[in-house]
């Protein structure tokens, strides 16, 4: 089977596509004929090497944490899925991922696809998608008409928060840049910030409930930001390079995510897809053999959006 793995660590010259045996299922676990998987961050500081000690892989190492295929074969022991189904799933940081034809999985980590968007672009939807979810109701607590800013929103974990945030009946008060401002404004932000032209504490004049923080910036400006939160709220953050500041003077938290797979999240994001109340936004796809070519584009900053590695167009 075909996989793109790297050897060592390093920039992305270091992805190269090889020619691998198909992987066989042991107990509790299934294979997947990998339709698509996609491109996150994390991906990219794995192979840079910068994530060595809270996430140890073993090289070489195949990169793609996000899956959306077909099952093909099951080891023993799994229940509850049969060949041929169609799944998505969010796989363990350490393994080997699903940048290949064939990927393994645990079959408890599984959620069926979605059934009213291509097989491929369910990829898009595991880890983003969890990130966002669990940070707005697992960490922030998010209820109906708290008013809650997302900075970074124009991002694919920032698509999700904004449309989730929403339907929960939340105010949400959203930065974004010229290119990703319709695609925030689409997912339903009541307000748009354009950081690139308006200071973002000038512009949020009464205080939020919660800050979700999914942009890199300097400690300085997070902690201005996170005190446009009011006494008693929470700040959220995703970027674990910098610690969510708190003010236990004021009662407000600073809370950092570890975004986790859970089927049933997982379950719940795929059934409002279905309903037609979740948008699963991919800004490009590409082939599998040009998966280096977005670890470059990620590296230069060039990327907009989710993008999507077809891996078997077939499905």
């Amino acid at each position: 089977m075909r996989a793109v793995r790297f050897h060592e660590y390093g920039g992305p010259e270091v992805l190269r596509e090889d020619d691998l045996e198909r992987p066989e299922p042991g107990a509790g676990q299934v294979r997947i004929r990998v339709a698509g998987t996609t491109f996150n961050a994390v991906d990219g500081n794995i192979r840079a090497g910068f994530m060595q000690e809270p996430i140890p892989v073993q090289l070489p190492h195949v990169p793609g944490l996000d899956v959306a295929g077909t099952v093909d074969a099951l080891g023993d022991g799994v229940d509850g899925i049969a060949v041929g189904d169609r799944v998505v799933g969010f796989l363990p940081f350490v393994d080997d991922g699903a940048a290949a034809e064939f990927v393994l999985a645990s079959a408890e980590i599984l959620a069926s696809a979605p059934t009213t968007i291509p097989l491929a672009d369910a990829a898009a939807l595991p880890v983003v998608g969890l990130t966002a979810w669990q940070a707005l109701f697992e960490l922030a607590d998010l209820q109906a008409g708290q008013r809650i800013l997302i900075n970074g929103a124009g991002g694919a974990v920032g698509g999700y928060a904004v449309q989730l945030a929403s339907a929960a009946g939340a105010h949400v008060i959203a930065t974004a840049g010229p290119n990703s401002r319709a695609r925030v404004e689409a997912a339903g932000a009541d307000e748009i910030i354009d950081h690139t032209t308006t200071d973002v504490i000038d512009a949020v004049t009464q205080p939020v409930d919660i800050l979700l923080n999914l942009a890199s910036i300097d400690p300085d400006r997070f902690a201005a930001l996170a005190a446009l939160v009011g006494d008693g709220g929470v700040v959220v953050n995703t970027t674990v390079w910098m610690p969510a500041p708190s003010d236990a003077d004021r009662g407000v938290r600073g809370i950092d995510e570890y975004v986790r797979s859970d089927a049933t999240q997982l379950a719940e994001l795929v059934a409002r897809v279905d309903r037609g109340e979740l948008t699963v936004d991919v800004a490009e796809r590409m082939a599998l053999s040009e998966l280096a070519d977005v670890h470059t584009r990620a590296a230069q900053g060039t990327i907009s959006g989710k993008i999507v590695i077809v891996v078997d167009a077939s499905e």
